[in-house]
């Protein structure tokens, strides 16, 4: 039976992060998550090894089409240890990402892994920013992948006419996510508008206009 590109792909980068795991290591076989526990420094609790069955090892929140009903025409599915208690103490998570034509995923950080993203479908422009402020982006076509260094700003963006979809890994079952626009003008509290004006050199109206899209 034919296996899928994207399937290989999924399997051989989780054995590869998982050597390179940025959380700590585990300490048994598989540790499955109490998600009614609260997390520690390692994860979940185990619940008891007795009643764990093949359907923890396996995840199906990733068959559907992510939500690309928003403003950003693009939307991401994850599969962490939040939802996926199957991979609590190994160190990885799972993202299945779904652009419309010019649909982007907008300039975010992972704070807590390294990622690689694989387009399965369409044309997608891809980029890194660096740290000293050196932009590395190019124009990713089916079947090439992109690693991002942990906590860097990155995005991507559909710039075909069809439909794209990307499936992305990160070395931590916790990778967190933090959007760039959103954090500085959606947080709540708001930042001051001062502080916007002085990093973003707009006025009053146009730091409204930019907000009114994260309320």
């Amino acid at each position: 039976m034919a296996v899928s590109k994207s399937i290989i792909f999924v399997f051989f980068t989780f054995l590869a992060v998982s050597l390179v795991s940025s959380d700590p290591d585990p300490l048994q076989d598989f540790c499955i998550g109490d998600l009614s526990a609260r997390p520690s420094i390692n994860g979940f609790p185990c619940r008891n090894a007795s009643l764990v069955t093949v359907d923890d090892f396996i995840y199906s929140g990733l068959v559907n089409s992510s939500n690309t009903t928003n403003i950003d025409r693009a939307g991401a599915t994850f599969g962490t240890a939040l939802r996926f208690p199957g991979l609590n103490t190994l160190g990885l998570s799972i993202a299945r990402l779904d652009f419309l034509p010019e649909g982007i995923i907008p300039p975010h950080t992972h704070p807590r892994a390294s990622e690689m993203v694989y387009v399965e479908e369409g044309s997608v422009y891809a980029a890194i920013v660096t740290a000293d402020n050196r932009l590395f982006a190019r124009v990713m076509s089916r079947g090439e992948v992109m690693v991002i260094p942990r906590g860097l700003i990155h995005w991507q963006m559909n710039v075909g006419r069809t439909n794209a979809k990307i499936i992305a890994t990160l070395n931590s079952q916790f990778p967190g996510i933090q959007f760039v626009a959103r954090s500085m003008f959606g947080s709540r509290p708001a930042v001051p508008d001062e502080v916007l004006e002085k990093t973003f050199f707009l006025d009053a109206a146009a730091i409204d206009q930019v907000r009114s899209n994260f309320l």
